[in-house]
Formats: C-alpha cells, structure tokens, sequence
C-alpha cells in the first residue's frame, strides 16, 4: 500500500488511527489546485514529495517558499513539492503565488480537513514522503535551505 486511505471517524470526532506517523505511510487525500484543477497525494507515486502546509499570513511560510520552489526545479522529475495552504480564500492564494513566484501545485483546504488529518499545529509544516508513499521527516517552523538540503539528501536527492 502506497498512501493510507484517510481513517474512518470514529464517535466523538476522533479516528479509528493514528495520521500522519513518520514511519508510516502518508494519509491519501484530494484536493483542489488554486487553478482549479484536482490533485491526489498518491497519483505523485515514484517521486519524494514535500507537503508543506503554509499560510499567506505566515512570515516564515513566505521566507521558505523559494527554497522550495529551487529545489523543485532542481529535482523536477523525482521531487514533487505540494503545498496545502490552511483555510483560505483561491483569490488570496493567487496573489501570494503571483507576489512570491511560487509554481509548483498549491492546494485548498477550505475546511481544513487535510490539516486535521496531518494534525498540523502550526506553520509552516513540511512532511517529507519517500517515493512507496511513507513519511520519512516532519519540519515545524521556518525551514532553511541547508535543512531543507539535508533532509532532501536523507531521502536520496543529491545536487
């Protein structure tokens, strides 16, 4: 099994198991691009993924995100960069995408179910997933491009 499909609710809101483990494989999910196109986290099977969660009101989310954008360039055809943004309007995605030059896929959660899922407490947070879709690292916080380096080459991506 690549991704985990999301656990089932169990009563009182919780889940029959534990999300986003490292060591485990990633909770699946889809959800709608800023361009209004839809992405599956297990149609990126084969590539490391970086799933950063982020916000436009994030200081650290905007430092971060040109290094992500580098490295997806620099790994175009094993490194799949994904960012979930928390809870916010596509009109105001759009313009943090035009403002910071980002190009890689960002996704809407509106309700913030995939951050629920994730259990994501604060941002930036960025998930590294291997290419058989299990979770290798979690960042939270501001992370800098030799970190970002480092966990890259943890998961096989050398320049």
């Amino acid at each position: 099994m690549w991704f985990r499909s999301p656990a089932a609710a169990t009563p009182g809101g919780g889940t029959s198991e534990p999300a986003a483990v490292i060591g485990a494989p990633a909770p699946d999910f889809t959800l709608t691009t800023v361009d209004g196109d839809s992405l599956r986290l297990s149609d990126l099977k084969g590539k490391v993924v970086a799933l950063n969660f982020w916000a436009t009101w994030c200081a650290p989310c905007r430092l971060e995100m040109p290094d992500l954008q580098d490295r997806a360039d620099q790994f175009p055809d094993r490194l799949a960069v994904v960012g979930v943004n928390f809870a916010e309007t596509a009109e105001e995605v759009a313009t943090f995408r035009r403002e910071v030059g980002v190009r890689f896929p960002l996704l809407l959660d509106p309700e913030a179910d995939v951050q629920g899922l994730y259990r994501v407490l604060g941002y930036p947070t960025t998930f590294f997933i291997d290419e058989q879709g299990i979770i290798r690292q979690q960042h939270i916080g501001l992370m800098s491009g030799g970190q970002l380096d480092t966990y890259l080459e943890e998961m096989g991506l050398t320049a």
